[in-house]
């Protein structure tokens, strides 16, 4: 036992999201309970050759909508989820490797090179081999399918996607480089991050899978997008809708509604007439907005509390992208209003 917990101690010392640590273990039932709690219940073996060297670490930060995880193995386990029904699951592989069978479909992940999305209706089997750690995205599954549903301007279906995914593409590095900002914000920020920002940042994750992976909608999503609507007027009423709920969180099920245009065609039509994402066009209504609040600020407001009541959650690329907009500090701006 002292071996194990001696292998805890150094798998704990590389962890991330140690501020949220789940479940900490040297026996394979108690973590196939917990992490099964956490997760879905599953069937948890290490290999044979394998007893001695086993743990398991599993932390995890929870969001509205999704979690980011961290999660690690000693030795190599075969774990048996069967179908997830509840969630999607974006596997990064930090160290070790993974061999998963999903759908019919064989694939081997490892650190830089696959990484994996589990799908909830397909079954799945897992291999973790040579003390495995993976960081893990774990979306709801009523998020993806209704904006899938409204990407694709149809009904809610199940959503399936091809589960390999190529981490040396602008698809996969992308990707890669999302789930990393969402775990470097959870460690930085934890549950005080602002509600408006995480979720835009669940939504642009959302749809970078939907419209980047190969998808059992792809062809739906894509033939939308082919007729998108560019009436300017529509275009005019999402606009003034950012504009009017600037400080909410980013919902774009809800704009597409207001515009009267789908949401792939209501990204597109952004990005025509206006040159910037959705979430950049609301970006610089906030700093719009920032700019005006802080240039009549009263008697002891302070920057940090305007910009959180904006959607901001991070001060320091707030002012950074602010000092680009405007010439100045947002603090200089506010000291200009005394």
């Amino acid at each position: 036992m002292g071996a194990a917990v001696s292998g805890i101690d150094r798998a704990s010392a590389g962890a991330r999201l140690a501020a949220f640590s789940r479940v900490r273990t040297a026996d394979v039932d108690e973590a196939a309970e917990s992490i099964g709690r956490i997760f879905c219940p599953h069937a948890l073996d290490p290999l044979r050759h394998s007893w001695p060297d086993f743990h398991a670490l599993h932390n995890s930060a929870a969001f509205d909508g999704f979690s980011v995880n961290y999660v690690a193995y000693g030795g190599s386990v075969s774990i048996d989820p069967g179908c997830l029904d509840r969630f999607f699951l974006l596997q990064l592989p930090i160290h070790g490797r993974a061999q998963i069978r999903t759908g019919g479909r064989d694939i081997e992940s490892g650190p830089g090179r696959v990484a994996s999305l589990l799908s909830p209706t397909l079954p799945t089997r897992m291999i973790w081999h040579d003390d495995c750690a993976q960081l893990i995205l774990l979306v709801d599954r009523h998020r993806i399918e209704s904006r899938a549903a409204a990407l694709a301007e149809r009904p809610a279906d199940p959503v399936e996607f091809d589960p390999r995914i190529d981490l040396d593409t602008p698809f996969g590095r992308a990707l890669q480089f999302h789930l990393e900002y969402l775990v470097d914000l959870a460690e930085h920020g934890g549950s005080h991050q602002s509600p408006a920002a995480l979720a835009t940042l669940r939504e642009s994750m959302v749809g970078l899978l939907l419209t980047g992976q190969p998808n059992n909608l792809s062809a739906a999503i894509n033939r939308s997008a082919r007729h998108c609507d560019a009436l300017p007027a529509a275009y005019r009423r999402a606009r003034a809708a950012l504009e009017a709920h600037a400080a909410e969180p980013l919902d774009l099920e809800k704009l597409a509604r207001l515009s009267g245009i789908g949401v792939r065609s209501l990204q597109l039509g952004f990005k025509r007439h206006f040159g910037e994402s959705i979430s950049g066009v609301l970006q610089d209504i906030r700093l719009e907005q920032l700019n005006a609040r802080l240039s009549k600020a009263r008697p002891g407001e302070r920057v940090i509390d305007i910009a959180f009541d904006l959607g901001f959650s991070h001060p320091g690329r707030m002012a950074h992208v602010y000092r680009a907009k405007f010439g100045e500090s947002p603090s200089a701006t506010l000291r200009k209003s005394r």
